[in-house]
């Protein structure tokens, strides 16, 4: 695991120490961010169900202005602050299920990442709830990742 571009380009991040955090392998998580290079500068992200941090991480190192990660494993956020340790920048972490972080967070999102466990419908709740409570701003993009054994589709109605 390694960040792909941006300041930190090359810097290795630590890896998680079992399988309950599933990492987003460094060919994902390019392609992702060469979908939306144009709109991390200056950005406002969320990272929820944030395992090791990767994807805020190389937010960050991309230029995002600030980076909320969430994770409500106690193991994953001491990884998250691990890997954060000589990261610059406006980061915080937060251990807390979801749905707490959702309901409580004030402002609104450019970028929000979803990586929840897979086949757990965590991340369809979380979309309903970012939706719901108004989260994601005008033009934002919601990232969520999830097995390909699923489809996912926004009714927009």
């Amino acid at each position: 695991m390694r960040i792909i571009a941006g300041k930190y380009r090359g810097r290795k991040l630590l890896p998680p120490k079992d399988d309950a955090i599933r990492p987003t392998g460094d060919r994902v998580k390019e392609t992702v961010f060469n979908v939306i290079q144009f709109r991390v500068g200056g950005s406002r992200v969320l990272d929820l169900f944030s395992g090791s941090g990767a994807l805020g991480i190389e937010a960050l190192s991309r230029g995002a202005d600030e980076v909320v990660f969430v994770d409500n494993s106690l193991s994953a956020v001491n990884l998250i602050k691990r890997n954060l340790e000589r990261v610059e920048g406006k980061h915080s972490v937060r251990h807390c299920d979801y749905k707490d972080a959702l309901t409580a967070q004030s402002g609104k999102f450019d970028i929000i990442f979803i990586d929840p466990p897979y086949q757990s419908g965590l991340g369809e709740r979380a979309v309903d709830l970012i939706l719901a409570n108004g989260l994601l701003s005008d033009g934002g993009v919601i990232v969520f990742e999830h097995s390909s054994d699923i489809a996912f589709a926004v009714d927009d109605e």
